[in-house]
């Protein structure tokens, strides 16, 4: 007798003359007739193959177009501060006139006689067209990413809606999936998730041209 216990083959899932029972002469159409199934269990397979794909990319998409646009965002605060006026040097030069004007009151002077701040806004060095570049670049950039992470959550969504239940009988079935499937060609999916990495790609080379300017002078 052998040690190990006798196992019986597994059935194989894709002997559908076996899975499912032949129908009825006349009936091989109806809506719940086995050619119907057979498309379901292979069009299953296919959905199932061909949207784990798509979730795992649009996965990894949305995580690092999520922290490249926090990190944009960080850097965009620090350089967008040499395209407006210095309003931390203007309220000081406020505060010291109105010092002036009090001590002048208090000790019965006019205030007409108080010297005013010598600060002037006009005076105030533009910015350089390098600055403008930077801001531009990387300003440009944070939209691509935030484009990307955008497209990328409706696709998540589209993909839900592609692989959501669908009831009634086999035949009606079969048609809500082909249905579903045309719709995906016809709003051009798949090309759409094909594009996303692109988009990622441009605002990365836009980033580190602009952090390659700022970097220039030093």
């Amino acid at each position: 007798m052998p040690d190990f216990p006798f196992r019986l083959p597994a059935a194989n899932p894709f002997d559908y003359e076996k899975k499912y029972p032949e129908d009825a002469y006349g009936k091989e159409f109806d809506d719940d007739a086995r050619v119907w199934k057979v498309y379901m269990d292979e069009a299953k397979l296919f959905d199932v193959e061909l949207t784990d794909g798509w979730k795992d990319t649009v996965d990894v998409l949305l995580v690092f177009a999520g922290l490249f646009s926090a990190v944009v965002a960080t850097l965009l605060g620090i350089s967008i501060q040499v395209l407006q006026p210095d309003y931390a040097q203007i309220t000081v030069a406020i505060l010291l006139e109105l010092v002036a004007v009090q001590r002048a009151l208090a000790s019965g002077v006019s205030a007409a006689s108080v010297t005013p701040s010598s600060f002037n806004l006009d005076a105030s060095p533009p910015p350089t067209t390098l600055d403008r570049w930077v801001n531009g670049l990387w300003f440009t950039s944070l939209a691509f990413a935030l484009c990307t992470a955008l497209i990328a959550t409706i696709i998540k969504q589209w993909i839900q809606q592609y692989r959501a239940f669908t009831s009634g009988s086999t035949m009606d079935q079969v048609l809500k999936r082909q249905f579903r499937y045309m719709g995906l060609n016809v709003w051009r999916v798949p090309l759409i998730i094909g594009l996303l990495p692109s988009l990622l790609h441009v605002s990365l080379f836009l980033f580190l041209t602009g952090m390659a300017l700022f970097l220039h002078p030093l």
